[in-house]
Parts: structure tokens; sequence; C-alpha cells
């Protein structure tokens, strides 16, 4: 058995995920925050929009998908103070023989992640 991933090694495994994935879609990071309690994480730029995003990883049994509507808010108003628009960007990672136990170092994992989601 290997060793578990700690938060913050989640947390940049799914900085990792989103941010390769924003470079795809060609967007231009003006700002990255690697801590997972400062908010937002990506601040990037396309078609000279500003984008402001929120990255979360997730594990079993949360779904991705839903976001903290309190915090989002926060973010959202920030954004549109700054004629940018908020997203949340959740990454469920799950270990790949058995969702209940933790993400192990080195080992196998399901991800489940589609994308930006606007707020």
């Amino acid at each position: 058995m290997g060793k578990p991933l700690t938060e913050q090694e989640l947390h940049n495994l799914a900085m990792n995920i989103v941010g390769k994935h924003l470079e795809a879609e060609g967007f231009e990071f003006m700002g990255v925050n690697s801590k997972p309690k400062k908010n937002p994480q990506f601040v990037c730029l396309k078609d000279k929009k500003l984008f402001f995003i929120v990255v979360r990883s997730v594990l079993h049994p949360q779904d991705p998908k839903v976001y903290d509507i309190p915090l989002m808010e926060k973010i959202k108003e920030h954004a549109l103070s700054q004629n940018g628009e908020a997203y949340y960007a959740g990454v469920g990672l799950y270990n790949a023989v058995d969702r209940n136990l933790p993400v192990y170092l080195n080992e196998d994992y399901i991800l489940e992640y589609e994308g930006i989601i606007k707020v």
C-alpha cells in the first residue's frame, strides 16, 4: 500500500489538471495561487476578458460539479467588479481500485473533470 496523498498534494494535482486544460484552451495566466484556501487559484486572460477560476480537488462521495455557493458568489462579485467572469473547476480524484480508499502516491486514480463551470 502506498502513501496517501496529502490535501496539498491532491490540490496540486487538481491545479495541474486544470492548468493544462486552460493552457490547451488558449488561456493566458495572469496569476496563479496554489494555496488551497486562497481564492481564486487562477486569474487568466482570454479574448481580452478576465477569468477568475477557483479549483478544488474533490474526493468520493462528493460531486465535483457541486460548489460552495457563498464562496463562489463572493468570487463572482469580485470578478464582475473587474469586468471579469467567475468559474469553478471541481476535480474528482478517486482511488482506481476502491473509491472509498484514499488516492495513493504513484498509484492509479480515476479522474472526473468536465471543465470549468461558469458561476
